[in-house]
């Protein structure tokens, strides 16, 4: 039975481990605060109303297309597609291809660094492969004008960075929702695995400033992972209620 994803391709590999996935949302959320269009999400309340759930719910999505049978991987894109057509139509308005990019392209720059700060460098073929990855996605998302190479991926995404993000009243109320969410310390660590992991322009609007003592520890951490020791310490980093969610996630 064919799946969506090779089984050896290096997109499962990342997107099967638990703390990478969490790592490649840390990042994003940060990102995806200064997205243009992040009042999409804000209009159907979904998102400030419960960040962290919202984040286990693309996880869950996102885990479905990448390692389910290719037939229902797609029906789970065009449910995605319909649903947001719905909204559209509640709004009036449609979402821009930009807006689209905007979420693809970071999804492939998290997955990367993610992956490389925890594990291992990838080769260039490996970064191919998970941008031609994301590739077909967005084309059953009918996103337009998207990249099948790591080299165009990097020129659209720096484009991205510097003409469509911005620090605006929903940037920083997202960020307040992080923060009660999560409570002060998960929120401390969030802050400092987003100074590792975002580029340079995300960093400057969001004034993050240098990572401080997470970078000091990702020597050690990766020590405990091959000894796979630190699952543990994963579940003592997020909410009691999520916790078995984040069991699930944990995909072999």
């Amino acid at each position: 039975m064919k799946t969506f994803v090779e089984d050896t391709s290096i997109v499962k590999k990342i997107w099967s481990t638990t703390d990478i996935t969490l790592f490649i949302f840390a990042g994003a959320s940060a990102e995806f605060a200064l997205n243009k269009q992040v009042d999409w999400l804000y209009f159907t309340g979904k998102l400030p109303g419960d960040p962290i759930g919202r984040l286990f719910s693309t996880v869950k999505y996102a885990q479905y297309i990448i390692f389910k049978e290719e037939k229902e991987a797609i029906a789970s894109i065009e449910k995605i597609n319909t649903v947001h057509q719905n909204v559209e139509s509640a709004r009036g308005y449609k979402i821009s291809n930009e807006g689209y990019q905007s979420v693809l392209y970071m999804l492939i720059h998290y997955s990367i660094t993610s992956f490389e700060l925890l594990q291992r460098r990838l080769t260039d073929e490996e970064q191919d492969e998970i941008v031609s990855t994301f590739t077909r996605i967005g084309r059953h998302m009918q996103i337009r004008d998207i990249p099948s190479n790591y080299k165009e991926w990097k020129k659209m995404y720096e484009y991205q960075l510097t003409h469509n993000l911005l620090n605006s009243s929903f940037t920083s109320d997202l960020f307040q929702q992080y923060k009660k969410h999560l409570g002060a310390f998960r929120y401390f660590l969030l802050l400092d695995i987003q100074r590792i992991l975002v580029p340079k322009q995300v960093n400057h609007l969001l004034d993050l400033g240098r990572p401080r003592f997470v970078q000091l520890l990702i020597p050690v951490y990766r020590l405990i992972r091959k000894h796979r020791w630190h699952k543990q310490l994963i579940l003592m980093m997020v909410p009691r209620k999520f916790k078995e969610q984040v069991k699930a996630m944990e995909q072999r």
